[in-house]
């Protein structure tokens, strides 16, 4: 049940049915069935779970530079538990990837890198500015001199144990009113994130009318602290970026279909919010929150995805598709348009966001399932219709349902994601057989040997594949081969260093058969990819394709 809302007419009978519940309701989001009053309602339980909301789980002192790990919880930055050196992990082997630590929470225990771990920028500037109402209202409480008695109830008498503590000891006066008086006592460090309160201190008008400012005023705060920064309406299963930055599930899931990086700081991303929930769990705290103080308001965001939802569901084909050639992601594409139907699709792709499918023909269905999603980067014009099109990948998609539109294939489709760099990261941990030092690189001689079998390419760790395939490449560059002269170079760009960009340009280089390029476009990891490719430079070596 929700402590608060934000809606006064919230009980108001309505006249229109009442809309079926959102899809993916974030667990713990109660329905606001009345309005509650600040001066009303304050029980000790509902008391205790407000001041709870702010402590720490660890230290239970409120909270100091939150961080929200991987696995949705929050706690102080300073109660992060010690980091250690992580093994077999040589991609991305960043130095803040390659220091790890263990999650204090019980229930989860996971090994998270620090990298993931920065602080969490929403409950860092709401905790700051809900500490800054608590002040005042202290301030105003010693003026008055309104004091509360305040005991607590530790975990063994929660359970009917009696506690070894002194009853002296548990029992404090503090200023304000009841609310106030059990924030003071956490903020002293005093109150125990699992403990109770109980007040020997009757809850006059006095103390009634202090809470209910304070109340006030840390719902008008918090509530100014919990928009997203895409929808600017109030979080709905709210998820926390590794950069520290929050918003709505599906608001970051638009965003990262268009690019790889935070709509705030710009830092890459690796997450996918929609198609790996347990990846990218909600957090967990700004979803206890937002329940707490505006659960109406996030049921009233949740029906209004569910109605985006319904209506992009209406949409039968969402791509243009055209069936040519085989392209991939953050590589270029230039083609010739001389078709009619191509020439309308293109002039209907400049006239919208510059996007459209591109599939390699297929004997049998006409076109492959799987293909990339390009943008028009640059177009010319000819006075007969044609035009010459540059474009470069900017996502892999697999093809549901389909049909015609205007001579052309248009379809429904789901994007291809790769997995999240974590999960890249225990890939190559359970994988590699060969040790991994923390420069990246393989421990013993034996582990950084390369691969003479495909076997062998199994185990290796991942920077060792790349070392390997881009070893491939300066001594074809040596021997002067005919697909890497200068002309291809210019097109395609000089050999990345990036592992993730590797296995598409060396795709669009090598002379492999189309078939094996194909089979790229339906992977979801780096590592994955690379192996492919050491698979088709072992294949070259033994012999010619």
């Amino acid at each position: 049940m929700s402590l608060f809302t934000s809606n006064p007419k919230a009980n108001e009978p309505s006249t229109t049915p009442a809309a079926a519940p959102p899809p993916d309701v974030p667990t713990g989001v109660a329905r606001a069935d009345s309005p509650l009053d600040e001066r009303q309602g304050l029980t000790a339980e509902r008391v205790r779970v407000l001041v709870r909301l702010i402590q720490c789980p660890v230290c239970s002192f409120p909270l100091r530079e939150p961080v929200t790990l991987p696995c949705g919880r929050s706690l102080c930055k300073p109660c992060l538990p010690s980091t250690h050196l992580r093994t077999r992990i040589s991609y991305p082997a960043t130095a803040d990837r390659l220091q790890g630590l263990q999650c204090p929470f019980p229930d989860c225990r996971a090994e998270h890198a620090l990298g993931d771990c920065g602080l969490d920028v929403t409950l860092n500037d709401l905790v700051s500015a809900v500490r800054a109402e608590y002040e005042k209202g202290r301030n105003a409480a010693l003026a008055s001199k309104l004091v509360t008695h305040v005991s607590t109830k530790d975990e063994w008498e929660i359970a009917g144990i009696p506690s070894l503590k002194d009853a002296d000891s548990r029992s404090r006066a503090l200023p304000g009113g009841r609310l106030l008086a059990t924030y003071l006592l956490a903020d002293m460090g005093d109150l125990d994130y699992n403990a109770e309160v109980t007040y020997a201190t009757p809850d006059t008008e006095d103390h009634a009318d202090l809470d209910a400012t304070v109340l006030a005023k840390v719902k008008e705060m918090t509530l100014a602290e919990v928009d997203c920064h895409v929808c600017y309406a109030v979080f709905y299963d709210a998820v926390t970026t590794p950069c520290g930055h929050t918003f709505c599930r599906v608001c970051l899931q638009r965003v990262l279909d268009h690019s790889s990086c935070c709509p705030v700081c710009r830092r890459r991303l690796t997450i996918q919010p929609m198609n790996n929930r347990a990846a990218s769990p909600a957090n967990e705290l700004l979803r206890k929150i937002t329940t707490a103080f505006c659960a109406d308001l996030v049921e009233l965001r949740g029906q209004a995805i569910s109605k985006e939802g319904l209506k992009s569901d209406n949409h039968e084909f969402d791509l243009a598709i055209f069936v040519c050639t085989l392209s991939f992601p953050s590589m270029p594409t230039f083609l010739h348009v001389f078709e009619a139907r191509y020439r309308l699709m293109i002039r209907q792709a400049l006239e919208g966001d510059r996007t459209f499918g591109m599939a390699m023909y297929d004997d049998d269905s006409g076109f492959a399932e799987l293909g990339t999603v390009l943008r028009i980067v640059n177009v010319e014009f000819f006075p007969d219709g044609r035009s010459l099109l540059e474009t470069v990948g900017i996502s892999r998609f697999r093809i549901i349902r389909h049909g015609m539109l205007d001579g052309y294939v248009v379809a429904k489709t789901e994007r291809i994601n790769d997995i999240s760099i974590a999960d890249e990261e225990q890939l190559e941990a359970l994988e590699a057989r060969g040790v991994v030092s923390g420069s990246g690189r393989a421990a013993s001689p034996g582990a950084a040997r390369f691969p003479t079998s495909t076997q062998e390419v199994e185990g290796l760790p991942t920077q060792t594949l790349m070392d390997f395939a881009t070893d491939f490449v300066r001594r074809m560059r040596g021997q002067s081969v005919a697909w890497l002269t200068a002309r291809i170079l210019a097109i395609y760009g000089e050999c990345p260093h990036d592992p993730a960009l590797f296995p598409w340009w060396f795709a669009n280089i090598l002379p492999v058969r189309e078939t094996e390029k194909y089979r790229l476009l339906g992977t979801t990891s780096v590592r994955e990819r690379l192996k492919m490719c050491c698979g088709w430079i072992l294949e070259w070596e033994s012999s010619r394709w």
